[in-house]
Formats: C-alpha cells, structure tokens, sequence
C-alpha cells in the first residue's frame, strides 16, 4: 500500500475515536497489532483499541483528537496531537469532576497493507491527572 494509504488509514481511526464509531477500528488495526505504550490490560488488536477508547469515552464522552502536525513515509505515519474532552465519568477512580481537559501527545504507527501493525506513543498523563485536580507524587 502507498503512503497516502497509510495516511488516510490514520486520519480514519481519528474519526472513529472523534466520533465514538469503536467497532470500526478492524478497518485499520491490523488483528496482531502491538501497541507498544498499552493501557494497563490493554490486549492487542482492534479490540485493544476498542477498549481503551470505550474507557476514554465513558470517562470524556465528548472527547477529541485534533492532530497538530503529521509525516510519513512508506511504512510509517507520525502525528502530534492534542486531546480535548469532559470529565463526566469515572477516570482512574476519580469521580467525574466536569472539568476540561486539553492535553497533548505524539504517535508513530507502522503500516503493512494499508493496516496499522505497530504503535508507539505518549501522552501528557501526569497534565491530564493535575488538570482533573488529582494529588499526584512523582
């Protein structure tokens, strides 16, 4: 598959995370796929993802994915993003505070038939903690 391929590979599971349509991620994910920065329990595949977002979207039910900057080659897609959402649900066993959060990240994913094989990754957790007002010790 070509770069373009990959690139708009990527661009579709934004839309599905942005939109809430999980179930669309075997679309993208390759059914082996590792993610190589899981969630904690976090299996790997499409159902990983579809996890870990179904979390996320429970937790920041208008959660967003807006991508700052994006390269690719061949194989791989790399993208920075910012994460936007409310925290109207249980997150980490904090309780819903109806806090806004905003906190930025960067992705490199690997790429074998237009199918995503690979992720790396790495978000601002710790931001995200303190902006939802939790003690956090380091």
């Amino acid at each position: 598959m070509s770069q373009q391929d990959n690139i708009t590979a990527t661009k579709r599971f934004g839309e599905l995370v942005n939109t809430g349509k999980l179930d669309g991620f075997a679309e993208v994910v390759a059914p082996n796929s590792v993610d190589h920065d899981p969630a904690p329990g976090q299996v790997n595949g499409p159902q990983g993802f579809t996890m870990f977002f179904t979390m996320m979207r429970s937790a920041f039910p208008d959660l967003h994915i807006d991508v700052e900057h994006m390269v690719a080659d061949e194989d791989n897609v790399s993208f920075a993003y910012t994460i936007t959402g409310t925290h109207q649900g249980e997150f980490m066993d904090i309780a819903p505070t109806g806090k806004q959060i905003k906190v930025r990240g960067m992705q490199i994913g690997r790429f074998e038939n237009g199918l995503m094989v690979e992720r790396w990754g790495s978000s601002d957790e710790l931001g995200l903690l303190k902006q939802l007002g939790a003690s956090v010790t380091v």
